[in-house]
């Protein structure tokens, strides 16, 4: 079984004593679409940050199809596909410079990057806006063109780092049969969302991570059994300490499109505008 992640003992201490990693250990299989869950603060950016070497671990290893994230970065970031939350996009590039710009930071040559950043942004539906500046963009096509970036150099590991957060039901819907579809074409996912519909429907199997550690793993069936619940959200819940998550119907499926993910993206949007 090749491992796509690799996590071992991993703990992360800040210079202030805050110990936001406290052991988590975590594997990740070729090919998977895996979870990982959590209330904020419970460690989930901190984990994404040290695989992608944007934080250094304190102790503990990560790798990545084998290569260890510190000791071998440039092979293990090269694996790696990040969608962070953050709309951290120049402003000041057009779409089509900002795909160009990162695949040549991955060292892909100019006629291939060229290739490649059509390709992606005629996935995307943003081939009308490459020339345009990425400040002009609304959030949905920040949100697409941030994907298209993080698939740019082929990544095998794709990192979801709260992906449809604030967007509408309509591009969530989009955003989560592109990422199914690539994921079913061999690409590895490492999905993070507040989403529970989310993590359900697309995710093989799911981590919960609190207060630094990971407290619960498996599918969505083992983790209501884990925690004597009937499904996801109950136990999700019962992670968090919560006593209700509201719920609203869904919207009418348009042709073509998973009843499924349709109806579980409609019910994410309407969580999210209650907040």
């Amino acid at each position: 079984m090749t491992l796509a992640l690799e996590v071992r003992d991993l703990v992360k201490r800040y210079p202030t004593g805050t110990e936001a990693l406290k052991g988590v250990s975590l594997d990740i299989r070729e090919g998977e679409f895996f979870g990982l869950l959590g209330p904020n603060g419970a460690g989930k950016s901190t984990l994404i940050h040290c695989t992608t070497g944007l934080a250094s671990p304190t102790s503990g290893t990560i790798r990545v199809f084998g290569h260890d994230a510190v000791t071998h970065y440039v092979d293990a970031r090269a694996a790696v596909g990040l969608a962070p939350q953050e709309l951290n996009i120049d402003w000041f590039l057009t779409l089509e410079e900002t795909l160009d710009y990162h695949g040549g930071y991955f060292g892909m040559p100019r006629k291939e990057r060229r290739a490649r950043a059509k390709e992606l942004l005629e996935a995307f539906s943003l081939t009308e806006k490459k020339d345009e500046r990425t400040r002009t963009l609304s959030g949905g096509m920040k949100r697409r063109l941030i994907l298209a970036r993080a698939l740019m150099h082929r990544p095998r590991l794709l990192i979801l780092d709260e992906p449809t957060a604030g967007v509408d039901v309509e591009l969530r819907l989009e955003l989560w049969q592109y990422v199914r579809r690539i994921n079913e074409e061999g690409t590895t996912v490492l999905l993070t969302t507040h989403y529970l519909e989310e993590a359900e429907l697309l995710c093989d199997r799911i981590a919960f991570i609190n207060g630094g550690e990971i407290v619960a793993e498996g599918t969505s069936e083992q983790l209501a059994a884990h925690y004597g619940v009937a499904g996801l959200e109950d136990a999700y819940l019962e992670l968090v300490g919560r006593k209700e998550l509201s719920r609203n119907g869904a919207s009418a499926v348009p042709d073509g499109v998973d009843p499924d993910l349709a109806d579980a993206a409609a019910r994410a949007g309407a969580t999210e505008s209650e907040r």
